[in-house]
């Protein structure tokens, strides 16, 4: 049991894993793939490890150090479905921009929409066109994750609310951006121009 107990800590430090990433520990350690497998099973089953998605896991322990760190949760939205980037109420919430609670880091993608359910919290990603899958960046930290601008954020949020934006006029915008309780106000004056271009050019 040494070998299950060194393979554990081998995986510790790291911000996620993937099965093929436990197999070359498991190499290193001179574990065979078999037993690995019977490992994973068990760190499973003991809550030493947490599934993202299938083939795809992080440490409790990493998980628990770490959780409160937002950085690191949008970092593994990134990680669980790519190419995205977070996007709507999780990127309004990051700006100070929208007061909404949040059960789901979401985040827009050029694949199809999906929903994860972890135990590492839920992440949800809606499908967008790849001429609009546009304006967001890199921030660089502890944990690097791509979000949306501000403008970007609140575009995607009311594309998908509305079904692709399609027959909204400018006032029923801004009537929607006002009961959805978004600080519009409080939005960069170049994002706020960035985000009616972006309207008038869908």
């Amino acid at each position: 049991m040494k070998s299950k107990k060194n393979l554990l800590e081998q995986l510790k430090p790291l911000p996620y894993f993937n099965k093929r990433a436990i197999c070359q520990l498991g190499t290193q350690l001179e574990i065979k793939d078999a037993t690995v497998d019977t490992y994973i099973s068990r760190f499973l089953k003991h809550k030493e490890i947490l599934q993202l998605k299938n083939g795809l896991y992080v440490t409790t322990d990493f998980f628990e150090k770490n959780r409160s760190d937002v950085s690191y949760a949008f970092y593994l939205a990134n990680i669980v479905r790519t190419p995205s980037y977070i996007s709507s109420w999780a990127a309004l919430q990051y700006y100070n921009l929208a007061a909404e609670a949040i059960y789901s880091i979401t985040s827009t993608t050029t694949k199809v929409t999906r929903a994860y359910q972890t135990k590492a919290g839920n992440f949800s990603y809606q499908s967008i066109r790849r001429d609009l899958f546009t304006d967001f960046y890199l921030i660089n930290g502890k944990f690097n994750f791509y979000i949306a601008s501000p403008a970007k954020a609140l575009f995607d949020l009311l594309y998908f609310r509305t079904s692709q934006l399609k027959g909204v006029g400018m006032g029923d915008i801004k009537k929607m951006i006002k009961e959805l309780r978004i600080d519009f106000d409080e939005m960069d004056k170049t994002e706020q121009e960035k985000f009616f271009f972006l309207i008038k050019n869908i």
